[in-house]
């Protein structure tokens, strides 16, 4: 049977497969290097126990996952780093960016982000950590959020067409309004405008209590939106303490820039 004669339910349930076992790499990924084990995957996913078992035995059979026999623990496979390394081109810029993200964070004694745009999410890539300690729990590499949530989130958002921004928040309205309730659409809507006016934008408490963040985008041709961001204890981001900060990364932004055209 071809896709065009498939019965239209075999067709979503052949979706809801396939992001069932996305949801287990996506799992293992942000684990990565640790391992899991078949109670600890159960746990933290949605899904029943025997699906879970079926749809990770078949990403070991591909190569996907890796079973360890003797500790019976999960783990990312050949087939998982393998696509890793095709896509490493697409993370260029990362790397171009790091030297200058390291830098920022021994000026500023704070931690720099530097996060991709997927669809109605940004990504974080990779942080650079501050010798001041945020003593909140803080955004690590493979973290997603909603487009909005977040200093380099936002940034990343206001860089979209208004039209655009409306379909996002109506997308992640549910999801913010149960893990990040002071991420309204009115708050994201005023660091949306505060970006497109400054440059950059400035998120207190939205995400964490107590703490703060800064971010500033990045369009390139050819490349999915990116951000830069920093975050503080909102104590460390007073008004002229932010100006610095905020002209630090339009200018680590437009260098990467220069450098990339």
């Amino acid at each position: 049977m071809n896709k065009h004669n498939m019965d239209p339910y075999e067709r979503r349930d052949r979706a809801q497969t396939l992001r069932r076992g996305l949801s287990i790499l996506r799992l293992l990924i942000r684990k990565s290097p640790d391992s899991l084990r078949m109670s600890e995957l159960v746990q933290r996913l949605d899904l029943n126990k025997a699906t879970v078992i079926r749809l990770t035995q078949a990403l070991v059979d591909e190569g996907f996952v890796s079973r360890d026999p003797a500790s019976g623990r999960y783990s990312l496979g050949p087939e998982t780093f393998a696509a890793g390394l095709a896509a490493e081109h697409a993370y260029d810029l990362q790397r171009l960016a790091r030297p200058a993200l390291r830098k920022l964070s021994l000026e500023s004694g704070d931690t720099v982000f530097f996060s991709v745009r997927h669809a109605h999410e940004a990504i974080c890539l990779s942080q650079e950590l501050g010798v001041v300690e945020l003593h909140t729990q803080q955004m690590k590499p493979g973290d997603r959020f909603p487009l909005g949530v977040g200093a380099g989130s936002a940034a990343i958002l206001s860089a979209l067409p208004d039209a655009e921004i409306t379909t996002v928040l109506k997308d992640s309205c549910d999801r913010r309004a149960a893990h990040w309730p002071a991420a309204t659409d009115v708050e994201i809507w005023k660091l949306v405008e505060e970006a497109r006016t400054t440059g950059y934008c400035f998120n207190s408490g939205l995400v964490t209590p107590q703490s703060g963040g800064l971010g500033v985008a990045l369009a390139l041709p050819n490349q999915p939106l990116v951000a830069i961001s920093i975050a503080a204890a909102e104590k460390r981001l007073s008004l002229p303490r932010r100006a610095i900060l905020g002209s630090r990364l339009l200018e680590i932004a437009a260098a990467i820039k220069d450098q990339v055209s």
